[in-house]
């Protein structure tokens, strides 16, 4: 089946971790056996054969460069100027991975139906495109509001405005504090040219404020529900329910800690924490009992988002086995057109009323 992934930070594997994306996923990690600077060394399990492989035709691909203030302990970059030239590397990036055939970028309705036409001719999929859909995580590296339409002329369409801790514009996961001035600011900016607003990594307070500020296209690319697994990254149902009364998807995210209660990282493991995809439908199933449908699920899996196959789930050997969802949905008891919204619908349905024109 078709389907899209609304949340991979492959610029970042690309330059941060240097992984050449267009080799087989076990290249990389023969490439990388014996490395030890990161923790997923040698696990990872995103590549462009094994998206194609697994029919993933379309996803929501990231730009993400943290500023980090003296006081703050997070990794990042120690100037916002410093931050946007990240950025900008990341989309050189995906320039280059477009004149390999590699990708294309969709920015408008126009692109997308085309992009669909194509991944849906019945022909194999090698030698395909993979659509992506430039999104930023956090808005630390949007050095002035200015840069919003800088950033939008260069194909940006989707504005996560926090990521972890203190922010500029907002705070987000494990920090408190409402929207700050400079990014209700940026919502506005946002709205102006028909941003879609991603929610995910919002602190409460922040999330609220966004709740009551903006009127233009929400979803939360990455994110699962608190009443599973008790941590401020998650949603409540309250705001569950705001996101779907607003019309957002939510994106199932496949970082096990946000899976399972109760894990520890760099201890516990996917096999002893009992951690598969089955654990990703409980966060979705919640989500459509909340909304009494399932309009408001996708996949948003983070795979690569700094793990591998240490901390995802262990039935998931590369990305290509999201195709075994929607024998896992079947199971229980959702009908086909639920499970073909779930696995590429709802986005479609969301961007298809977003790009009006």
């Amino acid at each position: 089946m078709f389907t899209i992934d609304a949340h991979l930070d492959l610029s970042m594997n690309a330059l941060e971790w240097n992984r050449d994306l267009q080799q087989p996923v076990a290249a990389i990690r023969e490439r990388e056996a014996g490395l030890t600077d990161k923790p997923d060394r040698a696990k990872g399990v995103v590549a462009f054969p094994e998206l194609r492989k697994g029919n993933i035709g379309l996803v929501v691909a990231t730009q993400i460069a943290r500023y980090v203030a003296p006081d703050n302990k997070l990794p990042g970059w120690h100037s916002p100027e410093q931050a946007w030239a990240q950025t900008q590397g990341q989309l050189a990036w995906y320039k280059a991975m477009e004149d390999a055939g590699e990708m294309v970028m969709i920015k408008d309705r126009k692109g997308l139906e085309q992009h669909l036409l194509l991944w849906n001719d019945g022909k194999p999929n090698d030698g395909k495109p993979i659509g992506y859909i430039l999104s930023l995580e956090g808005a630390d590296s949007l050095v002035t509001l200015k840069h919003v339409e800088k950033a939008y002329n260069k194909g940006l369409r989707a504005i996560g405005p926090a990521h972890y801790g203190p922010g500029r514009y907002a705070n987000g996961t494990d920090a408190t504090g409402g929207l700050k001035e400079q990014g209700r600011a940026l919502l506005k900016e946002m709205e102006q040219l028909n941003m879609i607003l991603d929610a995910t990594h919002l602190c409460d307070d922040a999330f609220w404020d966004a709740m009551d500020l903006y009127n233009g296209a929400i979803w939360a690319s990455h994110n699962n529900c608190r009443t599973l697994v008790d941590h401020n990254r998650q949603f409540s149902d309250d705001m569950i329910r705001v996101l779907i009364q607003k019309g957002a998807v939510i994106g199932g995210a496949l970082d096990a800690w946000m899976m399972v209660p109760g894990w520890v990282r760099q201890q516990s493991t996917p096999e002893a924490m009992g951690c598969n995809l089955e654990k990703l439908v409980d966060h979705m199933d919640h989500i459509c009992q909340l909304a009494g449908n399932a309009l408001h699920v996708g996949i948003g899996t983070d795979l690569d988002g700094a793990f591998g196959k240490e901390q995802c789930p262990y039935d998931l050997e590369t990305i290509a086995d999201l195709q075994t969802i929607p024998a896992l949905l079947t199971k229980r008891g959702y009908a086909a057109a639920d499970i073909e919204n779930i696995m590429h619908g709802n986005w479609l349905r969301l961007l298809r009323s977003t790009w009006i024109d």
